[in-house]
């Protein structure tokens, strides 16, 4: 074990977000010492600036949603209006406990942290605050940031999700650039707060990454909701005056908005960190790293959303522990990208787990792979919560599920289960074999795999 002499450590961890907390409180746990660097708080994006503040966004959206559709359950409510510095304080009270739980967390473990911009001075330091802390092993988590396009400037009433979430008004009208995950989640909370919503994607579809089914399935429902949304051409140019955002595509369509949020996706935050000075390798601003997470230089590794892949808080908690392991000599199984969970948090709800039907047939060969999809209608809960979607199964011929994909309210609850089927190689019958609770949506997973076990009960066949 290194010496703790206030600057040596076993570990230095540059960044606290997902991986790298993730990461220093699971070396603690193996009995190491720890340096946890942070320049802002640790929690990272996800706590702060992503994954749990829009979630809260989202929550007050379908409150809002439910009181404007009472009556069609019976329960006359009315929406009076939404109160943007109420929804900003719920929000701030959520953030507020989970990050002083964390940083409890952090104390009770012995991790060290220290709070300042550090930068790789060296194959074994980093340097904060003009001071030096040297570590056996380095783990870069530097996390990303909000990009935009190539002479879209940010600033005014152009936006990235770090202004939308800091807004304390509703706007009229908002264009989203960027139809996947995080421009279809505020696409879905604007549209229930009552503005009127257009996206612009210049692929083929919203949520594009999805299985194929889903995003047709998903464009229906937004359309359904009256979120107007261009697919197939891409972005030309923006300007802003007093009276609003002007919008131009290249096939010269305008749009105009009070805003325009920009969701083109997340680059790597990376630069001018001393990175490629030690001698890693960078590939668009990405750190590479082996599937052991290393990055082929002296005992530094790279985990989230620095390293290509999915950019999911959870991808980045599960790199952390597996490093901390790996580190530890405990040589942990690499980390299966395809069988990470992914959930779309906007109404109606995507959740996914393993292979696309494309991607299964690419892998499996075209007559290789046998899908089926289950209707919500056939399930119980879904009729009672009044959501419509399905549930959609790939697995390879004779084999194993390789991919669960979801859509409808509450699916993305339904994925932990998903991922147990997908991870661990469940045949149809294994999972047809087992009894789901009545009446939940959960048992659309069970109806699913009896339909593929080829005894389907609640589904015409």
């Amino acid at each position: 074990m290194a010496e703790t002499n206030g600057t040596a450590f076993d570990i230095v961890v540059l960044g606290g977000g997902s991986g790298g907390y993730a990461a220093a409180l699971r070396a603690a746990q193996l009995g190491k010492t720890v340096a946890l660097i942070e320049a802002d708080k640790v929690g990272g994006t996800c706590l702060h600036q992503g994954c749990i503040p829009t979630k809260a966004l989202l929550h007050a959206a379908e409150l809002a949603d439910n009181a404007r559709e009472g009556a069609h359950y019976g329960v006359h409510t009315t929406l009076d209006h939404v109160d943007m510095n109420g929804v900003n304080e719920y929000k701030a009270n959520v953030i507020g406990r989970l990050y002083k739980g964390l940083q409890g967390l952090i104390k009770s473990r012995k991790i060290t942290v220290i709070e300042g911009y550090g930068r790789l001075v060296a194959q074994d330091a980093v340097e904060v605050n003009g001071q030096r802390i040297t570590g056996q092993h380095i783990v870069l988590g530097t996390g990303s940031y909000a990009r935009s396009l190539p002479g879209l400037e940010i600033g005014g009433r152009i936006i990235t999700s770090d202004q939308a979430l800091q807004l304390d008004w509703i706007p009229k009208s908002v264009i989203v650039l960027g139809g996947g995950v995080i421009g279809s989640e505020f696409a879905s909370v604007w549209k229930s707060f009552g503005a009127d919503v257009t996206i612009i994607e210049a692929l083929p579809h919203l949520v594009a990454n999805e299985d194929e089914a889903l995003s047709k399935a998903f464009e229906r429902a937004y359309r359904k909701r009256g979120i107007n949304f261009n697919l197939g051409v891409r972005f030309s140019g923006a300007t802003q005056d007093e009276n609003g955002v002007h919008v131009t595509l290249e096939d010269g369509k305008t749009f105009d908005a009070d805003l325009l949020l920009v969701a083109v996706g997340r680059g790597p935050r990376t630069a001018d960190l001393g990175y490629e000075e030690q001698g890693l390798t960078l590939d668009r601003g990405f750190v590479i790293t082996n599937e052991r997470l290393h990055t082929g230089v002296g005992n530094i590794y790279a985990v989230g959303d620095i390293v290509p892949g999915l950019q999911l808080a959870h991808r980045g908690f599960a790199q952390g522990i597996f490093v901390a392991e790996e580190i530890a000599g405990l040589n942990p199984q690499p980390i299966v990208e395809s069988g990470i969970p992914r959930v779309t948090y906007s109404e109606p709800e995507v959740a996914s787990v393993g292979l696309t039907e494309a991607k299964a047939r690419e892998t499996y060969g075209t007559d290789g792979v046998e899908t089926l999809e289950y209707n919500l209608g056939g399930n119980g809960k879904s009729q009672i919560l009044g959501t419509t979607g399905f549930v959609k199964l790939v697995r390879q011929k004779d084999g194993p599920v390789v991919g669960i994909h979801m859509i409808g309210a509450r699916v993305g609850e339904l994925i932990g289960e998903g991922q147990l089927i997908v991870n661990w190689e469940a045949y149809p019958e294994d999972v047809a074999a087992l009894v789901h609770a009545h009446p939940t949506q959960n048992e659309a997973l069970g109806e699913a795999h009896l339909a593929l076990a080829g005894k389907p009960l609640h589904a015409h066949n």
